[in-house]
């Protein structure tokens, strides 16, 4: 004998089917939507430096005294920029000047006679991100000088604290020297030793390297360069130290 149908019994089975393929319709649709991404604000882009240019005398400026000028500084827009923070180091004491400019250009009071690097930080001010130019050497030019000192000799190996590994017993002093006066020849004195008042290990040098400088395990090296032009100038490259393992 066949069951009737109930048709209360018929309804509640469309009614619950009809509930399932809904709520199968709601959760494809909540797990297939994705969320767009928030844009990260975009970094700046380094300048490229202008004035005064790499390795010059800068006479462009206004005199102050006859201690000081003020040096003008030029580089070029970068995007993504609001600001510019210009460094401007004193290379015989190492003292640094940092001031902010929205324009590509601005100007600081210097010492005269004396020489400097400068470099530019582009910043903005939506994002974190900063980015920093090359950096630039120059001599501002002081009353009535012929001749200009050469540049501090920068120091390439072995680096400032520098733990040093070696398997011969020695190691090689590289440093790189600049000077304004085109046709001038420098030369080197080379001093080093284990206290903070290294002696001239070797003097006159035309070389910017001195290899196989003997040294001892578990101990700390100093050393210095000083740069000499053949019109009597001198310039410091100040204390450096290393270690060896």
């Amino acid at each position: 004998m066949l069951e009737a149908h109930n048709p209360i019994i018929m309804k509640n089975r469309k009614d619950i089917g009809l509930l399932i393929i809904t709520t199968i319709f709601i959760l494809m649709g909540c797990g297939g939507k994705k969320s767009n991404p928030i844009p990260q604000p975009l970094a700046p882009t380094a300048v490229l430096l202008g004035t005064p240019q790499q390795n010059s005398v800068c006479i462009i400026g206004t005199i102050v005294s006859a201690t000081q000028s003020t040096v003008i500084f030029g580089w070029s827009s970068s995007e993504f920029t609001d600001s510019y923070d210009l460094t401007v180091t004193n290379l015989l004491t190492g003292t640094s000047i940092t001031q902010n400019f929205t324009a590509t250009s601005g100007s600081l009071s210097l010492l005269r006679n004396t020489p400097y690097s400068w470099y530019v930080t582009s910043k903005s001010n939506t994002s974190t991100s900063t980015a920093q130019s090359s950096t630039w050497k120059f001599y501002n030019a002081g009353a009535g000088t012929v001749t200009y000192a050469p540049f501090p000799a920068a120091i390439i190996s072995p680096t400032f604290e520098q733990m040093v590994t070696t398997t011969t017993g020695t190691v090689n002093l590289t440093w790189a020297g600049s000077t304004v006066t085109t046709g001038t020849t420098l030369t080197y004195d080379v001093y080093f030793g284990t206290t903070n008042t290294p002696v001239v290990l070797k003097s006159s040098i035309t070389d910017s390297f001195l290899n196989g400088v003997a040294v001892t395990s578990k101990t700390t090296y100093y050393w210095r360069i000083i740069t000499k032009d053949t019109a009597g100038n001198a310039s410091d490259s100040g204390l450096y130290q290393f270690s060896v393992n």
